[in-house]
């Protein structure tokens, strides 16, 4: 999986997450808050998400 997928995937999965929490019924904020870092605090989602920065910044310097 490249890391654009990767990170697309997180963001797809942290969506869903954040849809639950805007539905209008109680929520225990704290398994959401844990949900949502299990998916973005991920060795491999961070490291994706690094390299993919550090390659847009290097296309901007040009």
């Amino acid at each position: 999986m490249t890391d654009l997928e990767l990170a697309l995937q997180a963001v797809s999965k942290a969506q869903r997450i954040i849809e639950e929490y805007l539905e209008p019924r109680p929520h225990d904020h704290e398994r959401l808050l844990d949900r949502l870092l299990e998916i973005l605090d991920q060795n491999d989602v961070v490291a994706a998400v690094s390299r993919l920065q550090r390659s847009s910044d290097l296309r901007l310097a040009k």
